[in-house]
């Protein structure tokens, strides 16, 4: 019997130990297989007919461990129930998995009906009525979430209670763990750390409230999903990841998730909570999540050169951390820099073919014929490896030149002569030792230094538009 087989075989008889009348399951269609969860639609019969359900559970080769994110599978069945309690849109944990089920910790959801993909949200047609409303129900929605009263319901018994300063310091440790030189992540969290805001209230904090965790249909937001990162801490933080640019799936101009604006998030908060948000106490925690968003994409890279997570994605999220940089630099020290004159034209050299040829034509194969017979996964991660190859096209192409100017910025910065690694561990080392952020050239050195890094990781992200 399969792996396939056994778990299907598993499922079927927990299902029909705790559903009346159960005749059959259907069908068992996974739909993620992330690093530490899956997800499942599950269609079976009973007397009434079809019903479909979604199955939430860890990944069997994470043994007995059961955590998702932050806390763990049976505690995140807890906040959906009471998300559910207090009026959150939410699915309905029908039951929780236990050990005699063979299948490892999780929870079986009612299935719901909906989009979750961003980019689809924003762009498609049959989304464009509700669009304009759903900024104002976000922030009714965080309203009746951080209205949940965390002592009453015990919720400091399973997650932990956070303050703003150990938030922006774990993240730093992260980052300095890893090893690697980048100098806008260090001049970012001492930003964070010299203007620590005024914390008013402490709430239960979904913290990864964003378009991508919104289930939303033609009426409107039908569930808010995943809450495996939620803790106890300043709420005015989920407020400002909603309106992080990272989550606007490239429609820069609206604040909030790509789909609304400031002023309707804060009033639909208002409302409900009879509290008065300003922009600017959203903007720290709009820093703060593209902070917490750069060092995260360059954790999970770190995963996959360890080979703790063998995934082809892995490396290529790892060069997203230069999209979150570049909106830190927006927010914190925006003004002009040039990139590169992007040229369609390689460089032939004096051999045929070079090496940025060679990268150009696999990544043309893999983007076109190669995934004409290929399942649709299959053809996402043709797509992956794709992209993969014109990234490094690109760093053949403009790298060394950047570099060349980088260096240059750096010796004229540091005052010292040296290879670009020492130079940029050198001004690294400055930035944590308490140099001026407002250092006669520092902001345009930053900038520019993003900007020609984004270039090449990705020169169609929003934040190198005008």
């Amino acid at each position: 019997m399969s792996p396939k087989q056994q778990f299907e075989q598993l499922l079927e008889s927990t299902l029909r130990r705790q559903i009346p009348d159960f005749e059959a399951l259907l069908d068992c269609r996974q739909l993620t297989a992330g690093a530490s969860q899956e997800t499942y639609r599950i269609t079976y019969r009973d007397a009434k007919g079809e019903t479909t359900l979604a199955l939430r559970r860890a990944q069997p080769t994470s043994g007995s461990e059961s955590s998702v994110g932050g806390i763990s599978l049976a505690s995140e069945a807890r906040l959906f129930n009471l998300a559910k309690h207090y009026g959150i849109p939410s699915p309905t944990v029908v039951y929780e998995l236990q050990a005699e089920d063979g299948l490892g910790a999780g929870f079986i959801m009612n299935w719901l009906e909906g989009e979750t993909l961003g980019h689809r949200i924003n762009r498609n047609s049959e989304f464009k009525d509700i669009r304009p409303q759903l900024a104002h129900r976000c922030g009714e929605i965080l309203g009746r979430i951080h209205a949940i009263d965390w002592r009453k319901e015990k919720l400091d018994q399973f997650l932990t209670i956070t303050d703003t300063k150990t938030l922006i310091q774990e993240v730093w440790d992260t980052y300095q763990n890893l090893n690697i030189p980048l100098p806008m992540v260090d001049y970012t969290a001492r930003w964070l750390l010299e203007n620590l805001p005024n914390q008013q209230r402490t709430t239960l904090v979904h913290s990864d409230f964003r378009n991508g965790n919104l289930m939303v249909n033609p009426q409107g937001i039908e569930a808010v999903l995943d809450w495996e990162l939620a803790h106890i801490g300043d709420p005015i933080q989920d407020l400002g990841w909603l309106c992080v640019n990272s989550w606007r799936f490239g429609n820069r101009e609206l604040t909030v998730g790509g789909f609304g604006h400031l002023d309707d998030l804060l009033a639909g908060y208002e409302k409900e909570t009879g509290i008065a948000i300003t922009a600017q106490e959203v903007l720290f925690w709009q820093v703060y999540g593209s902070f917490w968003w750069s060092v995260g994409t360059l954790s999970m890279a770190q995963t996959w050169r360890t080979g703790e997570t063998p995934s082809l994605e892995r490396p290529v999220i790892g060069r997203r951390s230069s999209e979150a940089q570049m909106d830190c630099v927006n927010l914190l020290i925006p003004g002009e820099f040039t990139l590169p004159e992007a040229s369609a034209e390689l460089d032939h050299g004096t051999q045929l073919p070079m090496p940025a040829e060679l990268l150009a034509s696999v990544a043309t194969f893999l983007k076109s014929s190669a995934t004409d017979n290929m399942l649709p996964h299959d053809q996402f991660l043709a797509k992956v490896a794709a992209n993969s190859l014109s990234i490094a096209q690109r760093e053949f192409q403009y790298a060394p030149k950047l570099e060349q100017e980088e260096k240059q910025r750096l010796v004229a910065l540091t005052g010292l002569n040296a290879d670009l690694d020492t130079l940029r561990w050198r001004l690294v080392e400055m930035l944590r030792d308490g140099v001026a952020l407002n250092t006669q050239g520092l902001s345009e050195h930053l900038r520019t230094t993003v900007a020609g890094r984004l270039f090449i990781d990705q020169p169609k992200y929003s934040a190198l538009q005008a």
